[in-house]
């Protein structure tokens, strides 16, 4: 990855001198102005598309950094030599946070307004969660496929590889963050999600649970091995982490009656993590939770149901980037919330997608299965995953997982499915497995009739 040019210190550009009131009142200064700020563009972007433009680059940049000053709001969060992480909320970001705060807050349903059952609530958790686990481990190198390590998680099995580990690991992680919720952040908090997280799958296992140590040289490098930047030396991390929990707890208008959205919170939080690179390993992990835990805390449950992890390891470029434009432009961290605003508005979208497809197949299930009303939604669930999956097999631990329900639970309902002729049982072990009958497969079309 390339390392953006460091945006020019206002004191360094064109001498006012040169400034004349004609030329801030070009007009098509102003639109490019305006273009820029629209999509927050860092001082690499403006350079090149102020040339194009016939516009002076440093004249471009002097007036977006004019208008960018006028907003930006400091943090007690640092970067290097003292510079304070600062932001301002354009109006993208802004329109965000209004739409997080209307379908995050509330009451989980479709987009007509119907409300979601608590079953298929549950169910919708477990897998999304389980997605946050998967692809955040694959941000940091896991090898394995979404299908294969789901189905781990399911059936509990235990991970063969690192990489498999990992995923165990987050999962396990992202559980104890949820039910963390009500308590504020501490570095003590902080280390115990790290050696969770990291548990089994480092080299030098010593390094895990605890702060990196000043005789540790920590880079932060690429894919490809090239140094992106160094941290803050770790002498000073014990105050660093103080200012981060005093941040991470702080009310949502402080005593001066400024306000901060819980958004913008969750994500400096992000950020500063990334940055201060507090620990040897699973630093990217810890940052990604703790972003979870802040949104949760603030009272966004259904945060559980967004797999942000999955949508930046689409795009690992752009999320490296967010950090690399904040570091070059004065720790102005607007790049890194406009980042995330995206990410977050694409994962509404895909949830939206996901349970209306889920409403639907919940339909086809109550249609397919009519001659057998006393089957429950968990049930149904299950058998139409097996007709559309006839090759898995089910056991009473991945029925549980799957459901969120207690043991007793998922083995009456799995017992109840054998009974009625949808599903044959074998002894593996010690433990039951089951896979969908044969008749089960060849007449779910004309609606299976249970002996």
């Amino acid at each position: 990855m390339r390392i953006p040019q460091t945006s020019p210190e206002l004191g360094s550009l064109i001498p006012a001198s040169e400034f004349t009131p004609e030329a801030f009142a070009r007009a098509d200064l102003h639109a490019f102005v305006a273009h820029a700020q629209r999509r927050y563009w860092s001082w690499d972007k403006v350079r090149r598309a102020a040339r194009q433009g016939g516009l002076d680059p440093k004249l471009a940049w002097l007036a977006i950094r004019i208008s960018r000053l006028g907003s930006a709001r400091h943090t007690p969060l640092l970067g290097h030599d003292g510079a304070t992480l600062n932001y301002w909320t354009p109006d993208s970001i802004q329109q965000e946070q209004m739409l997080i705060d209307r379908q995050l807050g509330g009451v989980l349903g479709t987009d007509d307004g119907a409300p979601i059952d608590d079953e298929m609530k549950s169910r919708f958790i477990v897998s999304a969660l389980m997605e946050e686990a998967i692809a955040s481990s694959m941000l940091e190198g896991a090898s394995t496929t979404v299908r294969v390590a789901k189905e781990m998680l399911r059936q509990g099995r235990r991970p063969r590889t690192r990489g498999e580990r990992m995923i165990v690991n987050n999962y396990a992680a992202i559980r104890f963050a949820c039910g963390r919720r009500a308590q504020p952040l501490s570095a003590e908090m902080l280390i115990e999600m790290q050696a969770m997280l990291t548990e089994g799958t480092l080299d030098r296992p010593d390094e895990s649970g605890r702060l990196r140590r000043p005789d540790e040289e920590v880079l932060v490098s690429d894919r490809e091995g090239n140094t992106l930047r160094t941290p803050p030396p770790a002498e000073e991390l014990p105050q660093r982490l103080r200012t981060l929990c005093e941040f991470a707890n702080a009310p949502d208008q402080d005593e001066r009656g400024q306000f901060m959205h819980p958004f913008t919170r969750a994500c400096l939080l992000h950020f500063q993590i990334g940055f201060d690179h507090p620990f040897c390993d699973g630093n990217g992990r810890t940052a990604r939770l703790v972003f979870y835990w802040s949104m949760l805390s603030r009272g966004y449950w259904l945060f559980e149901f967004l797999p942000v992890s999955r949508l930046i390891y689409r795009s690992p470029g752009q999320y490296g980037r967010a950090f690399l434009d904040t570091e070059a432009d004065s720790f102005d961290a607007t790049y890194f919330l406009a980042y995330h605003a995206r990410v977050v508005s694409r994962a509404r979208d895909e949830l939206t997608a996901y349970i209306r497809a889920k409403r639907a197949e919940q339909a086809r299930a109550r249609a397919l299965f009519a001659a057998a009303p006393d089957l429950n939604t968990r049930q149904q669930a299950l058998l139409m995953h097996a007709v559309e999956n006839p090759s898995t097999l089910y056991t009473i631990e991945s029925h549980q997982t799957s459901h969120a329900v207690a043991y007793a639970t998922a083995r009456a309902d799995l017992l109840g499915l054998e009974s009625m002729g949808y599903l044959t049982r074998r002894t593996r072990g010690k433990r039951f497995e089951f896979s969908p009958a044969p008749q089960l497969i060849e007449t779910h079309r004309s609606r299976f009739v249970p002996r």
